[in-house]
């Protein structure tokens, strides 16, 4: 089969490769959209962290957010998967230690992580072989590329879970990407008043498109507003501090976003306010809830969505080259079955 492989910085090809064979407890899955994100521009460009401690090496076939029919299932693994589209939690734990068995198996330091850790193939393939138990079925009203959407979005499920607003309350989301989008519209649909910071003006005149009116640019206008929570879906250093500057006194701060380098926050800031900061690490646990809320239209990130592609034009996504006629929708799409 067909599948995009990550050779060395700066350095991808697609390769014929062997497909995938479902072992025990698992499920082949023909893999109709696949989602480009950060992480794997990051693997493309050398700078993931991952390479530098040995949780991933060269080379790499990247891909974790994905959707796909289920083609074979292996001993072990239910019949009735078979026919079925899903998509599937990137966290693969080992299932015995304590975090596992608590329910906690996106932070098992053994884990697999599909496309990212310990050299788990990923879904820019055209075939993925993913253990059932990670699966989650996707309705009929969830296209394939709604379906490819589920894991962004179910980080930012998490993230304004954590947040803990009721209806009304405001939210500042830093970071008008792919995941802060997400979290913004999640939380509109729970009934939040949603404000958006970012850098750029092209970024914040994406969400107003969006129906997104209350928009920021980090580096002015903020200062002396508060709110009730805010999600910090940013990868900058600065981000975090002024996170903590813009919540209420008793508010909720919920980082998400990851900086290149180390972000500085002022903890005594934090404790005399009686601020509670809440870190999020995966889509573990939001998959269920983000497919309900794609599947009720409640949540629709379909505009998100600039292009889908081949794999042969993947190189050319993760080095940040685009098209103009993309506009400035933040996600491109890879289909393994185009030509």
């Amino acid at each position: 089969m067909r599948a995009f492989v990550i050779t060395g910085p700066g350095r991808a090809e697609v390769q014929e490769v062997e497909p995938p064979v479902a072992g025990e407890g698992e499920v082949v899955v023909e893999v109709e959209r696949a989602g480009v994100c950060g992480t794997d521009m990051e693997f493309y460009s050398g700078a993931m962290t991952y390479l530098r401690t040995g949780e991933a090496r060269y080379p790499v076939r990247i891909g974790h957010e994905w959707a796909g029919v289920v083609r074979e299932t292996g001993p072990g693994a239910d019949p009735a998967w078979l026919g079925r589209r899903v998509t599937g939690d990137t966290m693969l734990g080992c299932g015995s230690c304590a975090r596992c068995t608590g329910g906690r198996q996106h932070l098992c330091a053994d884990r697999h992580e599909i496309g990212i850790r310990n050299g788990r193939p990923g879904a820019l393939a055209e075939r993925l072989a993913v253990p059932a138990r990670a699966l989650q079925p996707l309705p009929g009203s969830v296209d394939p590329a709604l379906g490819a959407l589920v894991e962004p979005g179910g980080n930012a499920f998490r993230a304004v879970h954590a947040a803990a607003l009721e209806p009304g309350q405001r939210l500042l989301v830093i970071g008008p990407g792919t995941i802060g989008l997400l979290a913004a519209m999640t939380a509109a649909a729970r009934g939040a008043e949603v404000h958006l910071a970012g850098v750029t003006g092209r970024s914040l005149e994406f969400a107003r498109s969006l129906g997104f009116t209350r928009t920021w640019t980090v580096d002015g206008g903020l200062a002396g507003t508060r709110f009730d929570a805010v999600i910090d879906a940013s990868t900058g250093p600065g981000s975090p501090a002024l996170a903590l500057d813009l919540v209420e006194p008793g508010g909720r701060v919920v980082f998400i976003g990851l900086s290149a380098e180390p972000s500085l926050v002022d903890t005594r800031r934090l404790v005399l306010a009686d601020v509670t900061a809440v870190g999020v690490l995966s889509a573990s646990g939001g998959l269920a809830g983000t497919t309900e809320l794609y599947a009720s239209g409640r949540v629709d990130p379909r505009p998100l969505v600039a292009a889908t592609v081949s794999l042969d034009e993947a190189a050319a996504v993760l080095a940040g080259r685009r098209r103009p006629e993309w506009g400035a929708a933040p996600k491109i799409l890879i289909d393994p079955r185009l030509p």
